[in-house]
């Protein structure tokens, strides 16, 4: 389908809350599914942190402290942002650390940290939400989530699976202040579109996804048109039941267009 797409001549885009990978990544993934596309075709939230940065000024003498992964800090070197060392950060596990060992033996930090960004971070801990709020709590600082993405949908299990969405509120919980959030369904994802690419016209711009709190809510907050394909998060039977919701942020996530699944539509477009 989203070759036939392009044979009409559309223009295709994939957004990504995922803020694990780096564009690349995505490309060869695309590429390897048949699905193909360009790499200035692919927008995720590890990028939309760096062009976030970028479009704000930020001084690239200072660092940024990140929570989260490899996707995010090559994303920041593409732009030549630099950044404190990611990965585990914990309280040592001899039993003697505690409060008090904080009070007498306080953790230090960088002064150069003018940035804080949250995103998934599989090894989130108590020392890296406390050094991200302190870092998001230090004057002029900026501080931005990737997304807020409650879980993670993982069909075959009973757990549940902690989004990024669990990891931000911990921070900013502790920071007191709340974060620009850059992903879906923050309109920042489309406006990058529209800034790199100026003749897409929202009107004419059709957003396809899984998940109506953030795939439809976006097209509803960025003026597109929205289909909700019943193949992830969110189905067909919830959406009936929004329609008729009194909440109106229920009612907002009800799609234009319903198909249970992408290649449904090849049906429809065959004659065009």
């Amino acid at each position: 389908m989203v070759q036939r797409f392009r044979e009409l001549g559309k223009r295709v885009f994939y957004v990504t809350n995922n803020s694990t990978k780096h564009r690349k990544e995505y490309k060869t993934k695309v590429d390897k599914l048949g699905f193909g596309g360009d790499l200035e075709e692919i927008v995720g939230t590890a990028y939309l942190a760096a062009a976030y940065l970028e479009q704000v000024g930020f001084d690239k003498n200072k660092l940024v402290y990140v929570v989260g992964s490899t996707g995010i800090t090559q994303e920041l070197d593409d732009v030549g942002i630099k950044y404190l060392p990611i990965g585990p950060d914990t309280v040592p596990d001899d039993g003697k650390w505690s409060l008090e060992t904080l009070k007498f033996q306080p953790i230090p930090l960088n002064p150069d940290v003018g940035a804080v960004i949250a995103g998934f971070d599989i090894n989130i801990s108590f020392k890296k939400i406390l050094k991200g709020a302190s870092y998001a709590n230090t004057p002029g600082a900026h501080f931005i989530a990737t997304n807020t993405d409650e879980q993670f949908p993982m069909k075959g299990t009973d757990l549940i699976i902690p989004g990024t969405g669990s990891m931000v509120a911990a921070v900013a919980t502790a920071a007191g202040r709340k974060p620009v959030v850059l992903g879906k369904p923050s309109k920042f994802m489309f406006e990058i579109v529209q800034k790199r690419h100026p003749s897409i016209q929202p009107e004419r711009t059709l957003m396809i996804g899984d998940r109506a709190n953030t795939d439809i809510l976006l097209g509803k907050n960025c003026g597109l048109q929205t289909l909700l394909v019943g193949s992830g998060v969110h189905s067909l039977a919830e959406t009936r039941k929004w329609e008729v919701s009194e909440d109106q942020e229920e009612r907002r996530m009800v799609a234009d267009f319903y198909a249970d699944k992408l290649g449904d539509l090849l049906d429809r477009v065959k004659a065009l």
